[in-house]
């Protein structure tokens, strides 16, 4: 061996390939009987293996493989751009030939010094005759069963066919094994690392007569067993004795009814060449099963692969229960279970379909309850554990339904697809009549329907139909939904099928609250979605799908139609009643009418059958009501044109006493219109095998008066705030701040805001201001002048009321002054009829009074915080001042009068909060100043006093006192 510390050159092909390559020279003589193969994957271009001969080890012959006979010495050239140990591999094929007691060669030493710079594979084959085994006894560490590689690198594997690789066991060093005993055809081999030593002896072989494998079996007439070879797989004869000759089929035999069978096996492993079925019965009453559990002699076949399967009959109307101690997982039928253990439940219907479930061993699956018969296989891996599962058979649970519908009622039940197995079925004398897809009722009255099943809403669906006729003057009744008491829990479908004379029209007139057009096929959000339906000489015709709340009031529709309402299961049944009366004649398929509401708003319709096509050469009209003062816009949204044959497709606009307007799909619309009117689409003859006709359409409006606008600043007032609410009761009238719509509009002190208001009648709208004066330290704060500040002239209402805030400390008093001199207590006989009424209030809003000017109250002091509210008429023609406020030392009264009589006539005073009482613990006193020489006459004109629980009212009097 020699390697190359710069590569020959190996021909022009490789002159410039192999620039920095490896390579390696060495010479190699196979022994006799082996056959040495050498090869890489690469490319030749990249890596090569050459023969060279001659003095100067010139290349003869370069490949990517070389096979190497025996006995002939060989001189090699390997080249290759990566490391050469990883870019080659070396397979040694040897063969050990034996008669049916020798083997040659007996003593097996491989050749383990050639090529040890390489990954190798070791092979021998064996060749024996027929019914004869090959032991191969394994000299120096046993070996250990293995599915990961290696840690030594020394990998074993045996298999027994070269063909078939299936089978393919692989072993390591380091474990028991010492023996392999193979037949004809077996291949074992041995694949170690680059530079890895192998022993010189690797094992010996002798040669035998084949003993097959024997077992003695016992199968009960219930239970057939099944033996079969792969055909893949070696040839095996499995035999049993029958009489004095051996019974024996190369392919399997079948099993019934037989004691204590001798079976015999022509191979050494029959469990890797034969697979057995083993199928048993078990039959079910209502109530019992036998036998009661699915289970086998667990030592039956136990190291073969094994599929098993219970064939389990039951009576009608009768539940499977299966109970699985070790539990199941359900997987798909695709899925292989890890574990090899496969479970599959296949169960016949009622209608014949079978339905088929897999699982797989271990799981949450503890409990199966099946309808019908049932078939359970269960594929158990070589060796398995097969856990039984016991077999309990139960009535089956039905369902009774009376039902007593209204006279001229249709009922239909019918099926949706369900795997579940259910018949439903009318109570009949002598024999009931039972239908597993679909009963209909044609006179039900006082009838019961039987489902098979305990929950039949799950797997039928039930459709109530009433026929009302109509004469050329009236109809046999209203669409009224009273069945809401049969079967509430199911999905139901309610349909009224409609006709009159040819020549007229049926007219469905809603409740006021009206209906929402919505995209067929969808449904609405309380699900009662209702639907009309006109039946057209070309077939049926959706002229919509409606909710309940919306603009649509009627519909009138032309001959013969139907009207459904579909509402789902357990979903109460909420009556909305339409009246159903002759229409006029009309050429038009069907009329809606809509009233469009007040405001802003956007209303979608679409055209019968939309998405589908709308019939050929029809008409549908919308009559549409605009509130007054109102602009509409009709926006196109989504169309499709169809290729006419005959006439074309037009839109019809006509208002009332006005001219008719024509258009087309692609016209411009009507835009900011007033007033009510009419729409027609009218379809052509159009080519059926293009797209037809659709229209989706929007209908837009909007007020058509002006917003007032107001920009109000209210950072040059300190302190003032505005607010604005509604006491109209125009729903219509809508304010803005800001762009933002609100019931009541609040602009905070020292900011700045945007006002608007549409369609708001000032005497609809009540606009108030305050302002908090804050005094913190009462001796310290001077007086202030309660006087209305100016607000911005842009708002369009009158300034109702105006109230000062005055805050003053916990021990502080606010004393209230006119500035005309006095005030006046507004009571019965001396009401307030002035311009301007003062509110007095404490700051938990408990009343003081209402007062006005020129009276006999000289000033008023409250003990703690107060607002005075000034109400009225006009306050740009008097904005104050109305009071002077002042602060003053803690009072030992709650309230404070100073009186001063007039001389000309009497004067009422009344308590606080008259005439709702004082407020509880609270104290009021008046102070009474009088000229000299005069006196005063007090007289108490309505006393009334509460009922203390805690203390006594009392009135005290005093006077001063002159000494002389």
């Amino acid at each position: 061996m020699r390697l190359c510390a710069t590569c020959p050159l190996l021909g022009l092909l490789f002159l410039t390939v192999f620039d920095s390559s490896e390579c390696l020279q060495t010479t190699v003589r196979p022994d006799k009987g082996s056959t040495v193969n050498v090869f890489t994957e690469l490319p030749l271009d990249q890596c090569a293996l050459c023969r060279v001969s001659g003095v100067n080890d010139t290349p003869t012959s370069c490949h990517s493989s070389l096979s190497l006979p025996p006995e002939e010495e060989v001189k090699l050239l390997f080249n290759c751009s990566q490391p050469i140990e990883q870019a080659y591999t070396v397979t040694i094929t040897r063969t050990i030939e034996c008669t049916k007691d020798t083997c040659n060669p007996a003593t097996e030493k491989g050749q383990p010094s050639i090529l040890k710079e390489f990954s190798r594979t070791f092979t021998w084959e064996l060749k024996a005759p027929e019914k004869t085994v090959v032991s191969l006894d394994i000299l120096g560490e046993g070996l250990i069963e293995t599915s990961q590689p290696c840690p030594n690198g020394f990998q074993y594997s045996v298999t027994t066919s070269k063909t078939n690789t299936k089978g393919r066991t692989q072993y390591c060093q380091g474990g028991s094994v010492t023996r392999f005993d193979l037949p004809n055809g077996a291949v074992v081999s041995l694949h170690v690392k680059p530079k890895a030593e192998v022993d010189l002896m690797l094992f010996q072989a002798s040669a035998g007569p084949l003993k097959g494998r024997t077992m003695l079996l016992s199968v009960d007439s219930g239970t057939t067993v099944v033996v079969s070879r792969d055909p893949d797989e070696p040839e095996c004869e499995v035999c049993w004795v029958d009489g004095s000759t051996p019974n024996c089929s190369p392919t399997g035999k079948t099993l019934t009814n037989v004691e204590k069978l001798s079976l015999g096996f022509s191979c050494l492993k029959p469990q890797d060449v034969y697979s057995v079925k083993i199928r048993k019965k078990i039959e079910c009453t209502q109530k019992t099963c036998t036998p009661p559990a699915g289970e086998v002699d667990p030592d039956l076949f136990q190291d073969f692969k094994r599929s098993l399967t219970w064939d389990i009959s039951v009576p009608e109307r009768t539940v499977l229960n299966l109970d699985f101690p070790g539990g199941l997982k359900e997987m798909s039928e695709a899925e292989n279970c890890q574990n090899g253990h496969q479970y599959s439940m296949s169960t016949t219907k009622s209608d014949g379909k079978i339905r088929t479930n897999s699982y797989c061993k271990g799981g949450t699956v503890f409990h199966l309850d099946l309808l019908g018969a049932t078939t359970v296989t269960v594929e158990v891996p070589k060796g398995g554990e097969l856990e039984s599962f016991t077999v309990k058979a139960a009535p089956r649970g039905g369902r009774m339904t009376p039902v007593m519908p209204d006279p001229n009622t249709v009922i239909t039940i019918s099926r949706v697809p369900s795997d579940l197995d259910c018949s439903v079925c009318e109570k009949k004398e002598p024999t009931p009549i039972c239908k597993p897809t679909q009963l209909i009722l044609r006179d039900p009255r006082n009838t019961t329907v039987e489902f098979t099943c305990p929950q039949p809403q799950d797997v039928f669906t039930v459709e109530i139909n009433r026929k009302i006729d109509c004469t050329e003057a009236s109809c046999s009744g209203d669409i009224v939904q009273a069945e809401s008491s049969l079967f509430p829990d199911f999905n139901r479908t309610f349909t009224w099928d409609l006709k009159v004379v040819s020549t007229r029209t049926f007219q469905l007139d809603f409740p006021e609250t009206g209906m929402r057009q919505i995209p067929n096929e969808e449904t609405c959000p309380d699900e009662h979605t209702y639907s009309v339906v006109l039946y057209l000489r070309t077939g049926p015709a959706t002229i919509g799908t409606f909710c309940k709340g919306g603009t649509v009031t009627t519909i009138l529709a032309r001959y013969k139609g139907r009207v459904s309402l579909q509402v789902p299961g357990d979903r109460k049944l909420e009556p909305f009643d339409f009246k159903l009366n002759v229409g006029p004649e009309t050429s038009m398929a069907a009329i809606v009418n809509v009233n469009l509401p007040r405001g802003v708003s956007d209303t979608d319709f679409i055209t019968a059958n939309y998405p589908r096509d709308f019939p050929d050469s029809q008409q549908m009209q919308w009559d549409f009501i605009v509130p007054g003062m109102h602009n509409y816009t009709i926006h196109f949204h989504d169309y499709t044109a169809p290729e006419c044959l005959n006439n074309e497709v037009e839109v019809e606009y006509q208002k009332e006493d006005k001219k008719m307007t024509k258009l087309t799909l692609t016209d411009s619309q009507p835009q900011h219109q007033q007033g009510n009117f009419n729409m027609v689409l009218k379809n052509c003859e159009t080519n059926r095998t293009l797209q037809g006709l659709t229209l989706n359409f929007r209908v837009s409006v909007m007020r058509s008066g002006h917003p007032v606008l107001s920009a109000v600043d209210l950072t040059k007032h300190q302190g003032v705030s505005l607010q604005v609410e509604k006491v109209g009761s125009d729903p219509y009238c809508e304010m803005r701040i800001n762009s933002t719509i609100e019931e009541k509009i609040n602009v905070a002190a020292g900011t700045k805001a945007d006002l608007s208001f549409l369609d708001c009648p000032n005497e609809d709208m009540r606009l108030t201001a305050s302002k908090v004066i804050d005094c913190q330290n009462g001796m310290s704060c001077s007086a202030t002048v309660l006087i209305v500040p100016q607000l911005d002239s842009s708002l369009p209402m009158p300034l109702h009321s105006f109230t000062w805030h005055l805050a003053v400390p916990q021990d502080g008093t606010v004393d209230l002054v006119s500035p005309t001199g006095s005030l006046r207590q507004s009571l019965p006989g001396q009401e307030c009829n002035q311009s301007v009424s003062l509110h007095v209030a404490e700051s938990d809003g408990f009343s003081v009074g209402d007062f006005c000017f020129e009276g006999i109250i000289q000033k008023i002091q409250v003990h703690g915080n107060v607002s005075v509210t000034a109400t009225g008429e006009d306050f740009s023609k008097t904005r104050g001042p109305f009071l002077n406020a002042s602060f003053s030392e803690e009072i030992p009264e709650s309230i404070i009068y100073r009186v001063s009589p007039q001389m000309s006539s009497p004067t009422l005073l009344a308590t606080p909060n008259w005439p709702q009482g004082m407020k509880p613990f609270s104290t009021v006193s008046w102070i009474v100043t009088l000229p000299s020489q005069y006196q005063a006459h007090m007289q108490f004109v309505n006393v009334s006093q509460p009922k203390c629980s805690n203390g006594h009212t009392g009135i005290k009097i005093s006077w001063p006192s002159f000494s002389g």
